[in-house]
C-alpha cells in the first residue's frame, strides 16, 4: 500500500495525490489526515488530485467524506487539481461532492482558504 503524504504549510495540511488510490489506500488517508488535522490543529486542507486519472464511486465518496471530517475538525476543506475527465466522470456516476470546494490548482485553492478564514475573523 502506497502512504499519501501529508505536508503541513502553516494552518493547512496539504495531501498530494500521486498514485491511483485503492479503496485500501484512500481510507487509510482519511484516517490519517483526521489523526494529523488534530495533532497539528490544522484549519485547512488541500487535497490535490491532479496525478488522478480515474475516480470511481467509492473513491468520490471517500473524497466527500473525508472533507465532512475535516469540517467537523474545524478544517475547511478544498479539492483542487481535477481534471475534466475525472469531473465529467462524477458528474455521470451521479455523485456530488456535497459542500467540497474545488479549485482548479493549488495557488487558487490555497486562496479560497485565506478568503475562508477571514471571513471566519470578520464574523467574530
Amino acid at each position: 500500500m502506497d502512504a499519501i503524504p501529508i505536508l503541513k504549510l502553516d494552518d493547512v495540511l496539504l495531501v498530494s495525490i500521486q498514485v491511483d488510490l485503492s479503496d485500501q489506500t484512500a481510507m487509510a488517508m482519511q484516517d490519517a489526515l483526521a489523526d494529523r488535522i488534530t495533532t497539528t490543529g490544522a484549519r485547512g486542507v488541500v487535497i490535490d488530485i491532479s496525478a488522478l486519472e480515474i475516480v470511481d464511486s467509492f473513491i468520490g465518496r471517500i473524497l466527500a467524506t473525508t472533507a465532512s471530517v475535516s469540517r467537523m475538525l474545524d478544517a475547511d476543506t478544498v479539492v483542487v487539481g481535477m481534471r475534466p475527465a475525472v469531473a465529467i466522470t462524477l458528474v455521470e456516476l451521479g455523485l456530488s461532492l456535497g459542500e467540497v470546494r474545488t479549485a482548479l490548482n493549488l495557488e487558487k485553492g490555497l486562496a479560497l482558504l485565506r478568503q475562508a478564514k477571514a471571513i471566519a475573523a470578520d464574523e467574530q
